[in-house]
C-alpha cells in the first residue's frame, strides 16, 4: 500500500516518526482490525445481561464495552438489528470514553454521524439527561437518526444544523461536548483507500481551518467547568496538537487535560487523535436555557417519520393524552410510568399523528432542523394506536405486557417480514430475539402479524 501513499505525506511522516516509520509503513500494509461495542442500554429478558456473541472475543483495552471480532459478520446477525451492539472501528471508541459522560447531564455530539460516538455516550448516560446529536449533512443525519433508534436511545435529539446556528441557541448550555471533527482522514488510509486519493496538503489546511471554526462554536456552548473532547482520525499535527495549541491561545479559559494518539503500528486499531479540555473560566456567566417544547421542530425519516416531510409540533391535548396512556397501558406494564420508568418523565409533543416523548431537560427548538425530537411512542389514530418501532427497541423485555422470544433463525424470518403462528394473548406483542427486544407484532387469530418496518426489512 505504501507505493500509493502521497509522496508529501510519506516525507512528513518519515520526519515525524524517524526510526519508527518502517513499523508504521508495515502496519499500513497489514490487515486492519475490526471491532464492535456492546450496548449497555440493551437488557436481556432474564436480566442477566449476557452477551454470548462476545464471550470468546478479545477485549479492546481502551473501550469499556469494546471487543475485536474477525470474520463472523456481526452486521448480518439479528442482534445487530436489535441494537445489541454497534460495529465501530476500535480506535474510534477512545474519544467517547475520554469524555466521561454521566447520567443526567446535558451533552452535545457536534459532528455526530454516523453515530458511533453518540451511541457510546448514550450508554454512559443510561437514558438520563439530554443528548443532542448533530450532523450538518442531511443524508448522514438520517443515518445518524436511524442508528439512534436502533440502539434504543430514548433521551436523544437529532438535529441537522450548522455549528454556528446551534451556538446561537445553546450559549453555555452543555456539560460536555464531543467534537469528532471532519478531517483529512490519514488515519483511515489502511481502512479506506479512497482517502489516499483525496489527500493533499491543501485539504489538510482546509480541514484545519474548518475544525477551528467548529471548535470556536463549541467553546461558546460549553458551561463553565465543562469538558470538551476533540478528536480526529488523522496524523497531521496541524489538525491535532497544533489545532489544540491554537485553540487554547484563542480561548485561554480552556485548559488541555490530555492529548492522546493511537498509532496503527502500536495498537490494534487505526490512527486516531483525542484531546480532552476543560473550561476553567469564562468571559461571561453560563446560561441555562429554560423551558420545554420543540415548536417548529421537523422530524425526519426515522421509522416513525418516513415519507411525512416537515411537520409542526403541537402540545398533546388532555383528551389525546388520556387516550394515549390508555393504549400504552395495554402494551407496557405500570412500572414504565413510575419512578425512573421509561415513560415516567418528559413532555409529550405531537408531530402530525406521531407522539414523541421529549427528554426532560429540553430547550425550545423552534427554527432548528430536527430529525428526531425525542423518543417516538407511536401514532395516535382516530380509533387506534400503533406503537413505534423506536419504542420497541427502547423497551427492556420485562417492560412489555406481552412478548414472544424468537430463536435467531425465526428472528431472521421476522426481519424479512414473514408472519408466524402464535397462541399468545391477542394484542400488541414485543418481539424478542433470544431475550433482546427487536420490534412489534400483533397477535390475532393464532397468528403473529409482522409489524417490522418495511423500510428495514432484509430480503
Amino acid at each position: 500500500m505504501s507505493d500509493f501513499l502521497p509522496a508529501e505525506f510519506e516525507k512528513r511522516m518519515k520526519e515525524y516518526l524517524g526510526g519508527e516509520y518502517e513499523d508504521f509503513e508495515n502496519a499500513l500494509k497489514s490487515e486492519r482490525y475490526r471491532g464492535l461495542r456492546i450496548n449497555p442500554l440493551k437488557k436481556n429478558a432474564d436480566e442477566t445481561e449476557k452477551y454470548p456473541m462476545v464471550s470468546t472475543l478479545e477485549k479492546i483495552p481502551w473501550a469499556e464495552n469494546g471487543y475485536y471480532y474477525t470474520d463472523d459478520q456481526p452486521g448480518k446477525h439479528p442482534f445487530h438489528e436489535a441494537g445489541v451492539y454497534y460495529i465501530q472501528e476500535p480506535s474510534a471508541m477512545l474519544p467517547a470514553q475520554l469524555l466521561e459522560a454521566e447520567p443526567g447531564e446535558r451533552i452535545l455530539d457536534l459532528c455526530a454521524a454516523p453515530g458511533g460516538k453518540s451511541t457510546q455516550i448514550a450508554g454512559f448516560m443510561e437514558g438520563k439527561g439530554l443528548l443532542v446529536c448533530n450532523e450538518i449533512n442531511p443524508q448522514r443525519a438520517r443515518i445518524l437518526s436511524e442508528n439512534i433508534e436502533r440502539m434504543g436511545i430514548r433521551n436523544a435529539v437529532v438535529t441537522n444544523e450548522t455549528p454556528a446556528r446551534l451556538k446561537d441557541r445553546f450559549q453555555g448550555f452543555f456539560d460536555r461536548i464531543m467534537v469528532d471533527a471532519p478531517c483529512s482522514g490519514e488515519g483511515m488510509f489502511r481502512k479506506n483507500e479512497e482517502a489516499v486519493g483525496e489527500w493533499s496538503p491543501e485539504n489538510v489546511r482546509m480541514c484545519a481551518e474548518r475544525q477551528a471554526q467548529i471548535l470556536d462554536c463549541a467553546a461558546d456552548m460549553l458551561k463553565n467547568g465543562g469538558r470538551l473532547c476533540y478528536s480526529t482520525c488523522t496524523f497531521a499535527p496541524e489538525e491535532n496538537e497544533e489545532q489544540m495549541e491554537a485553540f487554547t491561545e484563542r480561548h485561554p479559559e480552556f485548559v488541555l487535560i490530555s492529548s492522546n494518539r493511537l498509532w496503527p503500528h502500536k495498537v490494534k486499531g487505526e490512527g486516531h487523535f483525542a484531546a480532552v479540555l476543560e473550561k476553567r473560566a469564562a468571559s461571561g456567566e453560563s446560561a441555562d436555557i429554560a423551558g420545554y417544547g420543540a415548536e417548529g421542530a421537523e422530524p425526519g425519516r426515522g421509522e416513525e417519520g418516513r415519507n411525512k416531510g416537515s411537520l409542526a409540533a403541537a402540545t398533546v391535548s388532555p383528551s389525546d393524552k388520556k387516550k394515549l396512556l390508555e393504549y400504552l397501558g395495554d402494551i407496557v406494564k405500570p412500572e414504565c410510568f413510575e419512578g425512573e420508568g421509561i415513560l415516567a418523565s418528559g413532555r409529550l409533543e405531537s408531530f402530525g399523528d406521531s407522539i414523541y416523548l421529549l427528554p426532560t431537560v429540553m430547550p425550545a427548538l423552534k427554527g432548528l432542523k430536527v430529525l428526531r425530537p425525542g423518543l417516538c411512542l407511536g401514532s395516535l389514530k382516530k380509533d387506534r394506536f400503533e406503537p413505534a418501532h423506536s419504542l420497541a427497541l427502547a423497551l427492556s423485555p420485562g417492560m412489555a405486557r406481552r412478548s414472544i422470544d424468537l430463536s435467531v433463525g425465526d428472528a431472521r424470518d421476522y426481519i424479512k417480514g414473514l408472519t408466524k403462528n402464535s397462541e399468545g394473548e391477542k394484542g400488541w406483542t414485543l418481539v424478542l430475539v433470544e431475550g433482546y427486544s427487536l420490534g412489534w407484532g400483533k397477535v390475532a387469530g393464532g397468528v403473529l402479524k409482522n409489524h417490522y418496518p418495511k423500510g428495514l426489512r432484509i430480503s
